[in-house]
Order: structure tokens, then C-alpha cells, then sequence
């Protein structure tokens, strides 16, 4: 399996409000859509059509703690200013998803009040609009407890398999997996990021030569419940 990386150029401000698909379609056309493709879309892109954007009011510090706490169900870890917190999606997170970066300023941008539902109405509405089914991944940027750095992984999906479950099939040597879960939309989200960057103004790409399931896998799926979870 050979994939390529395609970005959507020319993109602009999306603002609250704007139709997220509308500016999808243009930008899909010149790279011709095909069946195979996934769209990986930025989720701040997503927010702000949404209307998920939080204007400032007093000390921004200040402001964006007490947004951060309602934004939360729980808050896991303090350490400074920063807070790890469990969203009502059930995602671990710096912040709850809080962000200023890629947002106008004195304003904030939440996430998706359900991305799963996003990346489905996005899905549905292109296929009317363009006349192919894309599976669509809505991504976000991460930490890892284990690594250092930040990578993008899928918080909506709608059109493919989010894991891939492996055990019961062997590997190359014959033997049997009996742990081993793929995280496929999370890859894909991250393969999609080298191509988008974090300043470089591009909220989308499209992913080509997948050959892995579709289905209706969502992103709650790559969501570790509580009670699998060994380090809460």
C-alpha cells in the first residue's frame, strides 16, 4: 500500500456561521476527489463554523482557567497554568481543548460540541455536493503521557473503521496476535499534519491509497474507557 498526502490550498478564514463544506468542496476540486481518499479536517475549522469561539473578557489568564474548568468534566493533573482534564467527550487533555492558537485575537476556540456528529454531517453533505463517499476524520493536536512532542489524532470520524482490531490473525512469522488493536484514524490524522503544519495556514488534507476498512467506526472508539485505564 503506497499513500500520498495531498493539502487543500487555498482555504481561508472560516468564521461562525460559514458553511465548513462550502470551502471544502472548492478546495477539493483541483486534487479530483477519488474512492480511496479519507479528509482529515483541522477541528478548528470545525469550531469556529460551528460557532464553538469564545470571546475574552478581563485577564485572559484568568478567563481562560474558568473556561477551562467548564469546559471539563474533571480535572486530572495541575501542574502550573496548565491543567489536564477530561472532556465530556471523554478525552484526556491539555487544557480541555481550549486554545488560542490559529484563533482571532482576544478570542478562544473550544472544541466540537460533538465530533463524531460533525464529521458524519460533513461526510453526507460532500457526498451530495461531489458525488463520492470520503470517509472524514476530524483531528486535533495531542500530547502523550509516554512521549515527548505533539502529534494530531482523529476526535471525529464517520466513514471507516477508527481501530482495527488484529487479534485472532497472525503475524508474518505464524503466530497469533492476541492484543493488538490499529489505531488507523490516528495515524492517518498524524499523516495528514505533515502536510498541514501548525502555522502554515492549511486546515485539511486529503489522505490517498487507503486500503483499510470502511465502516462506521467513530472516534469515541479510540477512546480508553476508565476502567482499562491503569494511570487514573
Amino acid at each position: 500500500m503506497t499513500l500520498e498526502v495531498l493539502p487543500l490550498l487555498g482555504i481561508g478564514a472560516v468564521r461562525p456561521g460559514d458553511e465548513v463544506v462550502d470551502v471544502l468542496a472548492g478546495a477539493l476540486e483541483p486534487l479530483t476527489p477519488q474512492d480511496g481518499d479519507v479528509l482529515v479536517v483541522t477541528h478548528k475549522i470545525v469550531s469556529k463554523a460551528e460557532g464553538r469561539v469564545v470571546e475574552v473578557t478581563g485577564d485572559e489568564d484568568s478567563f481562560k482557567r474558568a473556561l477551562v474548568e467548564s469546559e471539563a468534566v474533571s480535572i486530572v493533573r495541575r501542574r502550573g497554568g496548565l491543567l489536564i482534564a477530561e472532556t465530556k467527550h471523554g478525552f484526556i487533555c491539555a487544557n480541555a481543548g481550549v486554545d488560542r492558537s490559529n484563533a482571532e485575537p482576544g478570542t478562544m476556540i473550544l472544541l466540537p460540541e460533538d465530533p463524531d456528529r460533525s464529521a458524519h454531517r460533513i461526510r453526507t453533505k460532500l457526498q451530495r455536493r461531489i458525488g463520492i463517499d470520503l470517509p472524514v476524520i476530524i483531528s486535533d493536536t495531542f500530547g502523550r503521557p509516554w512521549r515527548r512532542g505533539l502529534t494530531d489524532i482523529a476526535i471525529g470520524v464517520s466513514g471507516l473503521e477508527a481501530v482495527v482490531d488484529l487479534k485472532g490473525t497472525t503475524d508474518w512469522t505464524g503466530q497469533e496476535l492476541h492484543v493488538t488493536e490499529v489505531a488507523v484514524a490516528d495515524e492517518i490524522a498524524s499523516a495528514a499534519d505533515l502536510v498541514m503544519g501548525k502555522a502554515a495556514g492549511i486546515p485539511a488534507a486529503l489522505v490517498r491509497g487507503y486500503e483499510g476498512p470502511r465502516g462506521e467506526g467513530r472516534g469515541r472508539d479510540l477512546v480508553r474507557s476508565p476502567e482499562e485505564d491503569l494511570f487514573r
